[in-house]
């Protein structure tokens, strides 16, 4: 009996070992832009990574609302080598909260991103024609056509769509009630 009870415990315990090395976190960024970030953060990694096309704080402008600035550079304007296009950088009270990367379509395929991300992260909690979405709870990456990596900071998105006063339109609500209906 006492062998059965060893056993099983040694069989759960490698179980757990094996799933936990199995279960990747999504990532935070990428080319040393993680979200959570300060604003001035994000500049000074945007100036060591030459990819991302940064040029200063002329890219920097503010965003209508409390607390709202965006970076956006452009990664094609003298960069023949890069595989990025423009990129932007959302904040709210000084925090990086989304990244969008368009990737340039030239140099890269989507199939390409798709695959890799697949290998390292596991499938996609979810998959359609528009975009395949990986997420741990705390932040949700997308891979989305035509070709653009999103990263959004979960908590700090969904406080702001809380806070937004915009309600459904008419059509949503149609388009809802038509669904209820099925």
């Amino acid at each position: 009996m006492k062998k059965r009870t060893v056993l099983a415990a040694l069989l759960l315990v490698s179980a757990a070992v094996f799933l936990s090395a199995q279960s990747k976190n999504v990532p935070d960024g990428y080319g040393g832009i993680t979200l959570g970030m300060t604003v001035e953060q994000t500049k000074d990694a945007l100036k060591k990574n030459s990819d991302f096309g940064y040029h200063g704080d002329r890219d920097v402008s503010l965003l209508p609302g409390e607390n709202r600035v965006l970076i956006e550079t452009d990664a094609e304007a003298g960069h023949t080598i890069s595989f990025l296009e423009r990129c932007w950088f959302q904040f709210y009270n000084d925090k990086l909260y989304i990244i969008t990367i368009n990737v340039n379509r030239e140099k890269m395929d989507h199939f390409s991103i798709f695959d890799t991300l697949c290998k390292k992260y596991g499938n996609p909690d979810s998959v359609s024609p528009e975009k395949s979405v990986w997420s741990d709870g705390n932040i949700t990456m997308s891979l989305e056509r035509p070709l653009t990596l999103k990263y959004v900071d979960n908590k700090t998105f969904n406080e702001l769509q809380k806070k937004s006063l915009v309600g459904p339109s008419g059509t949503e609500m149609t388009r809802e009630l038509f669904l209820e209906g099925l």
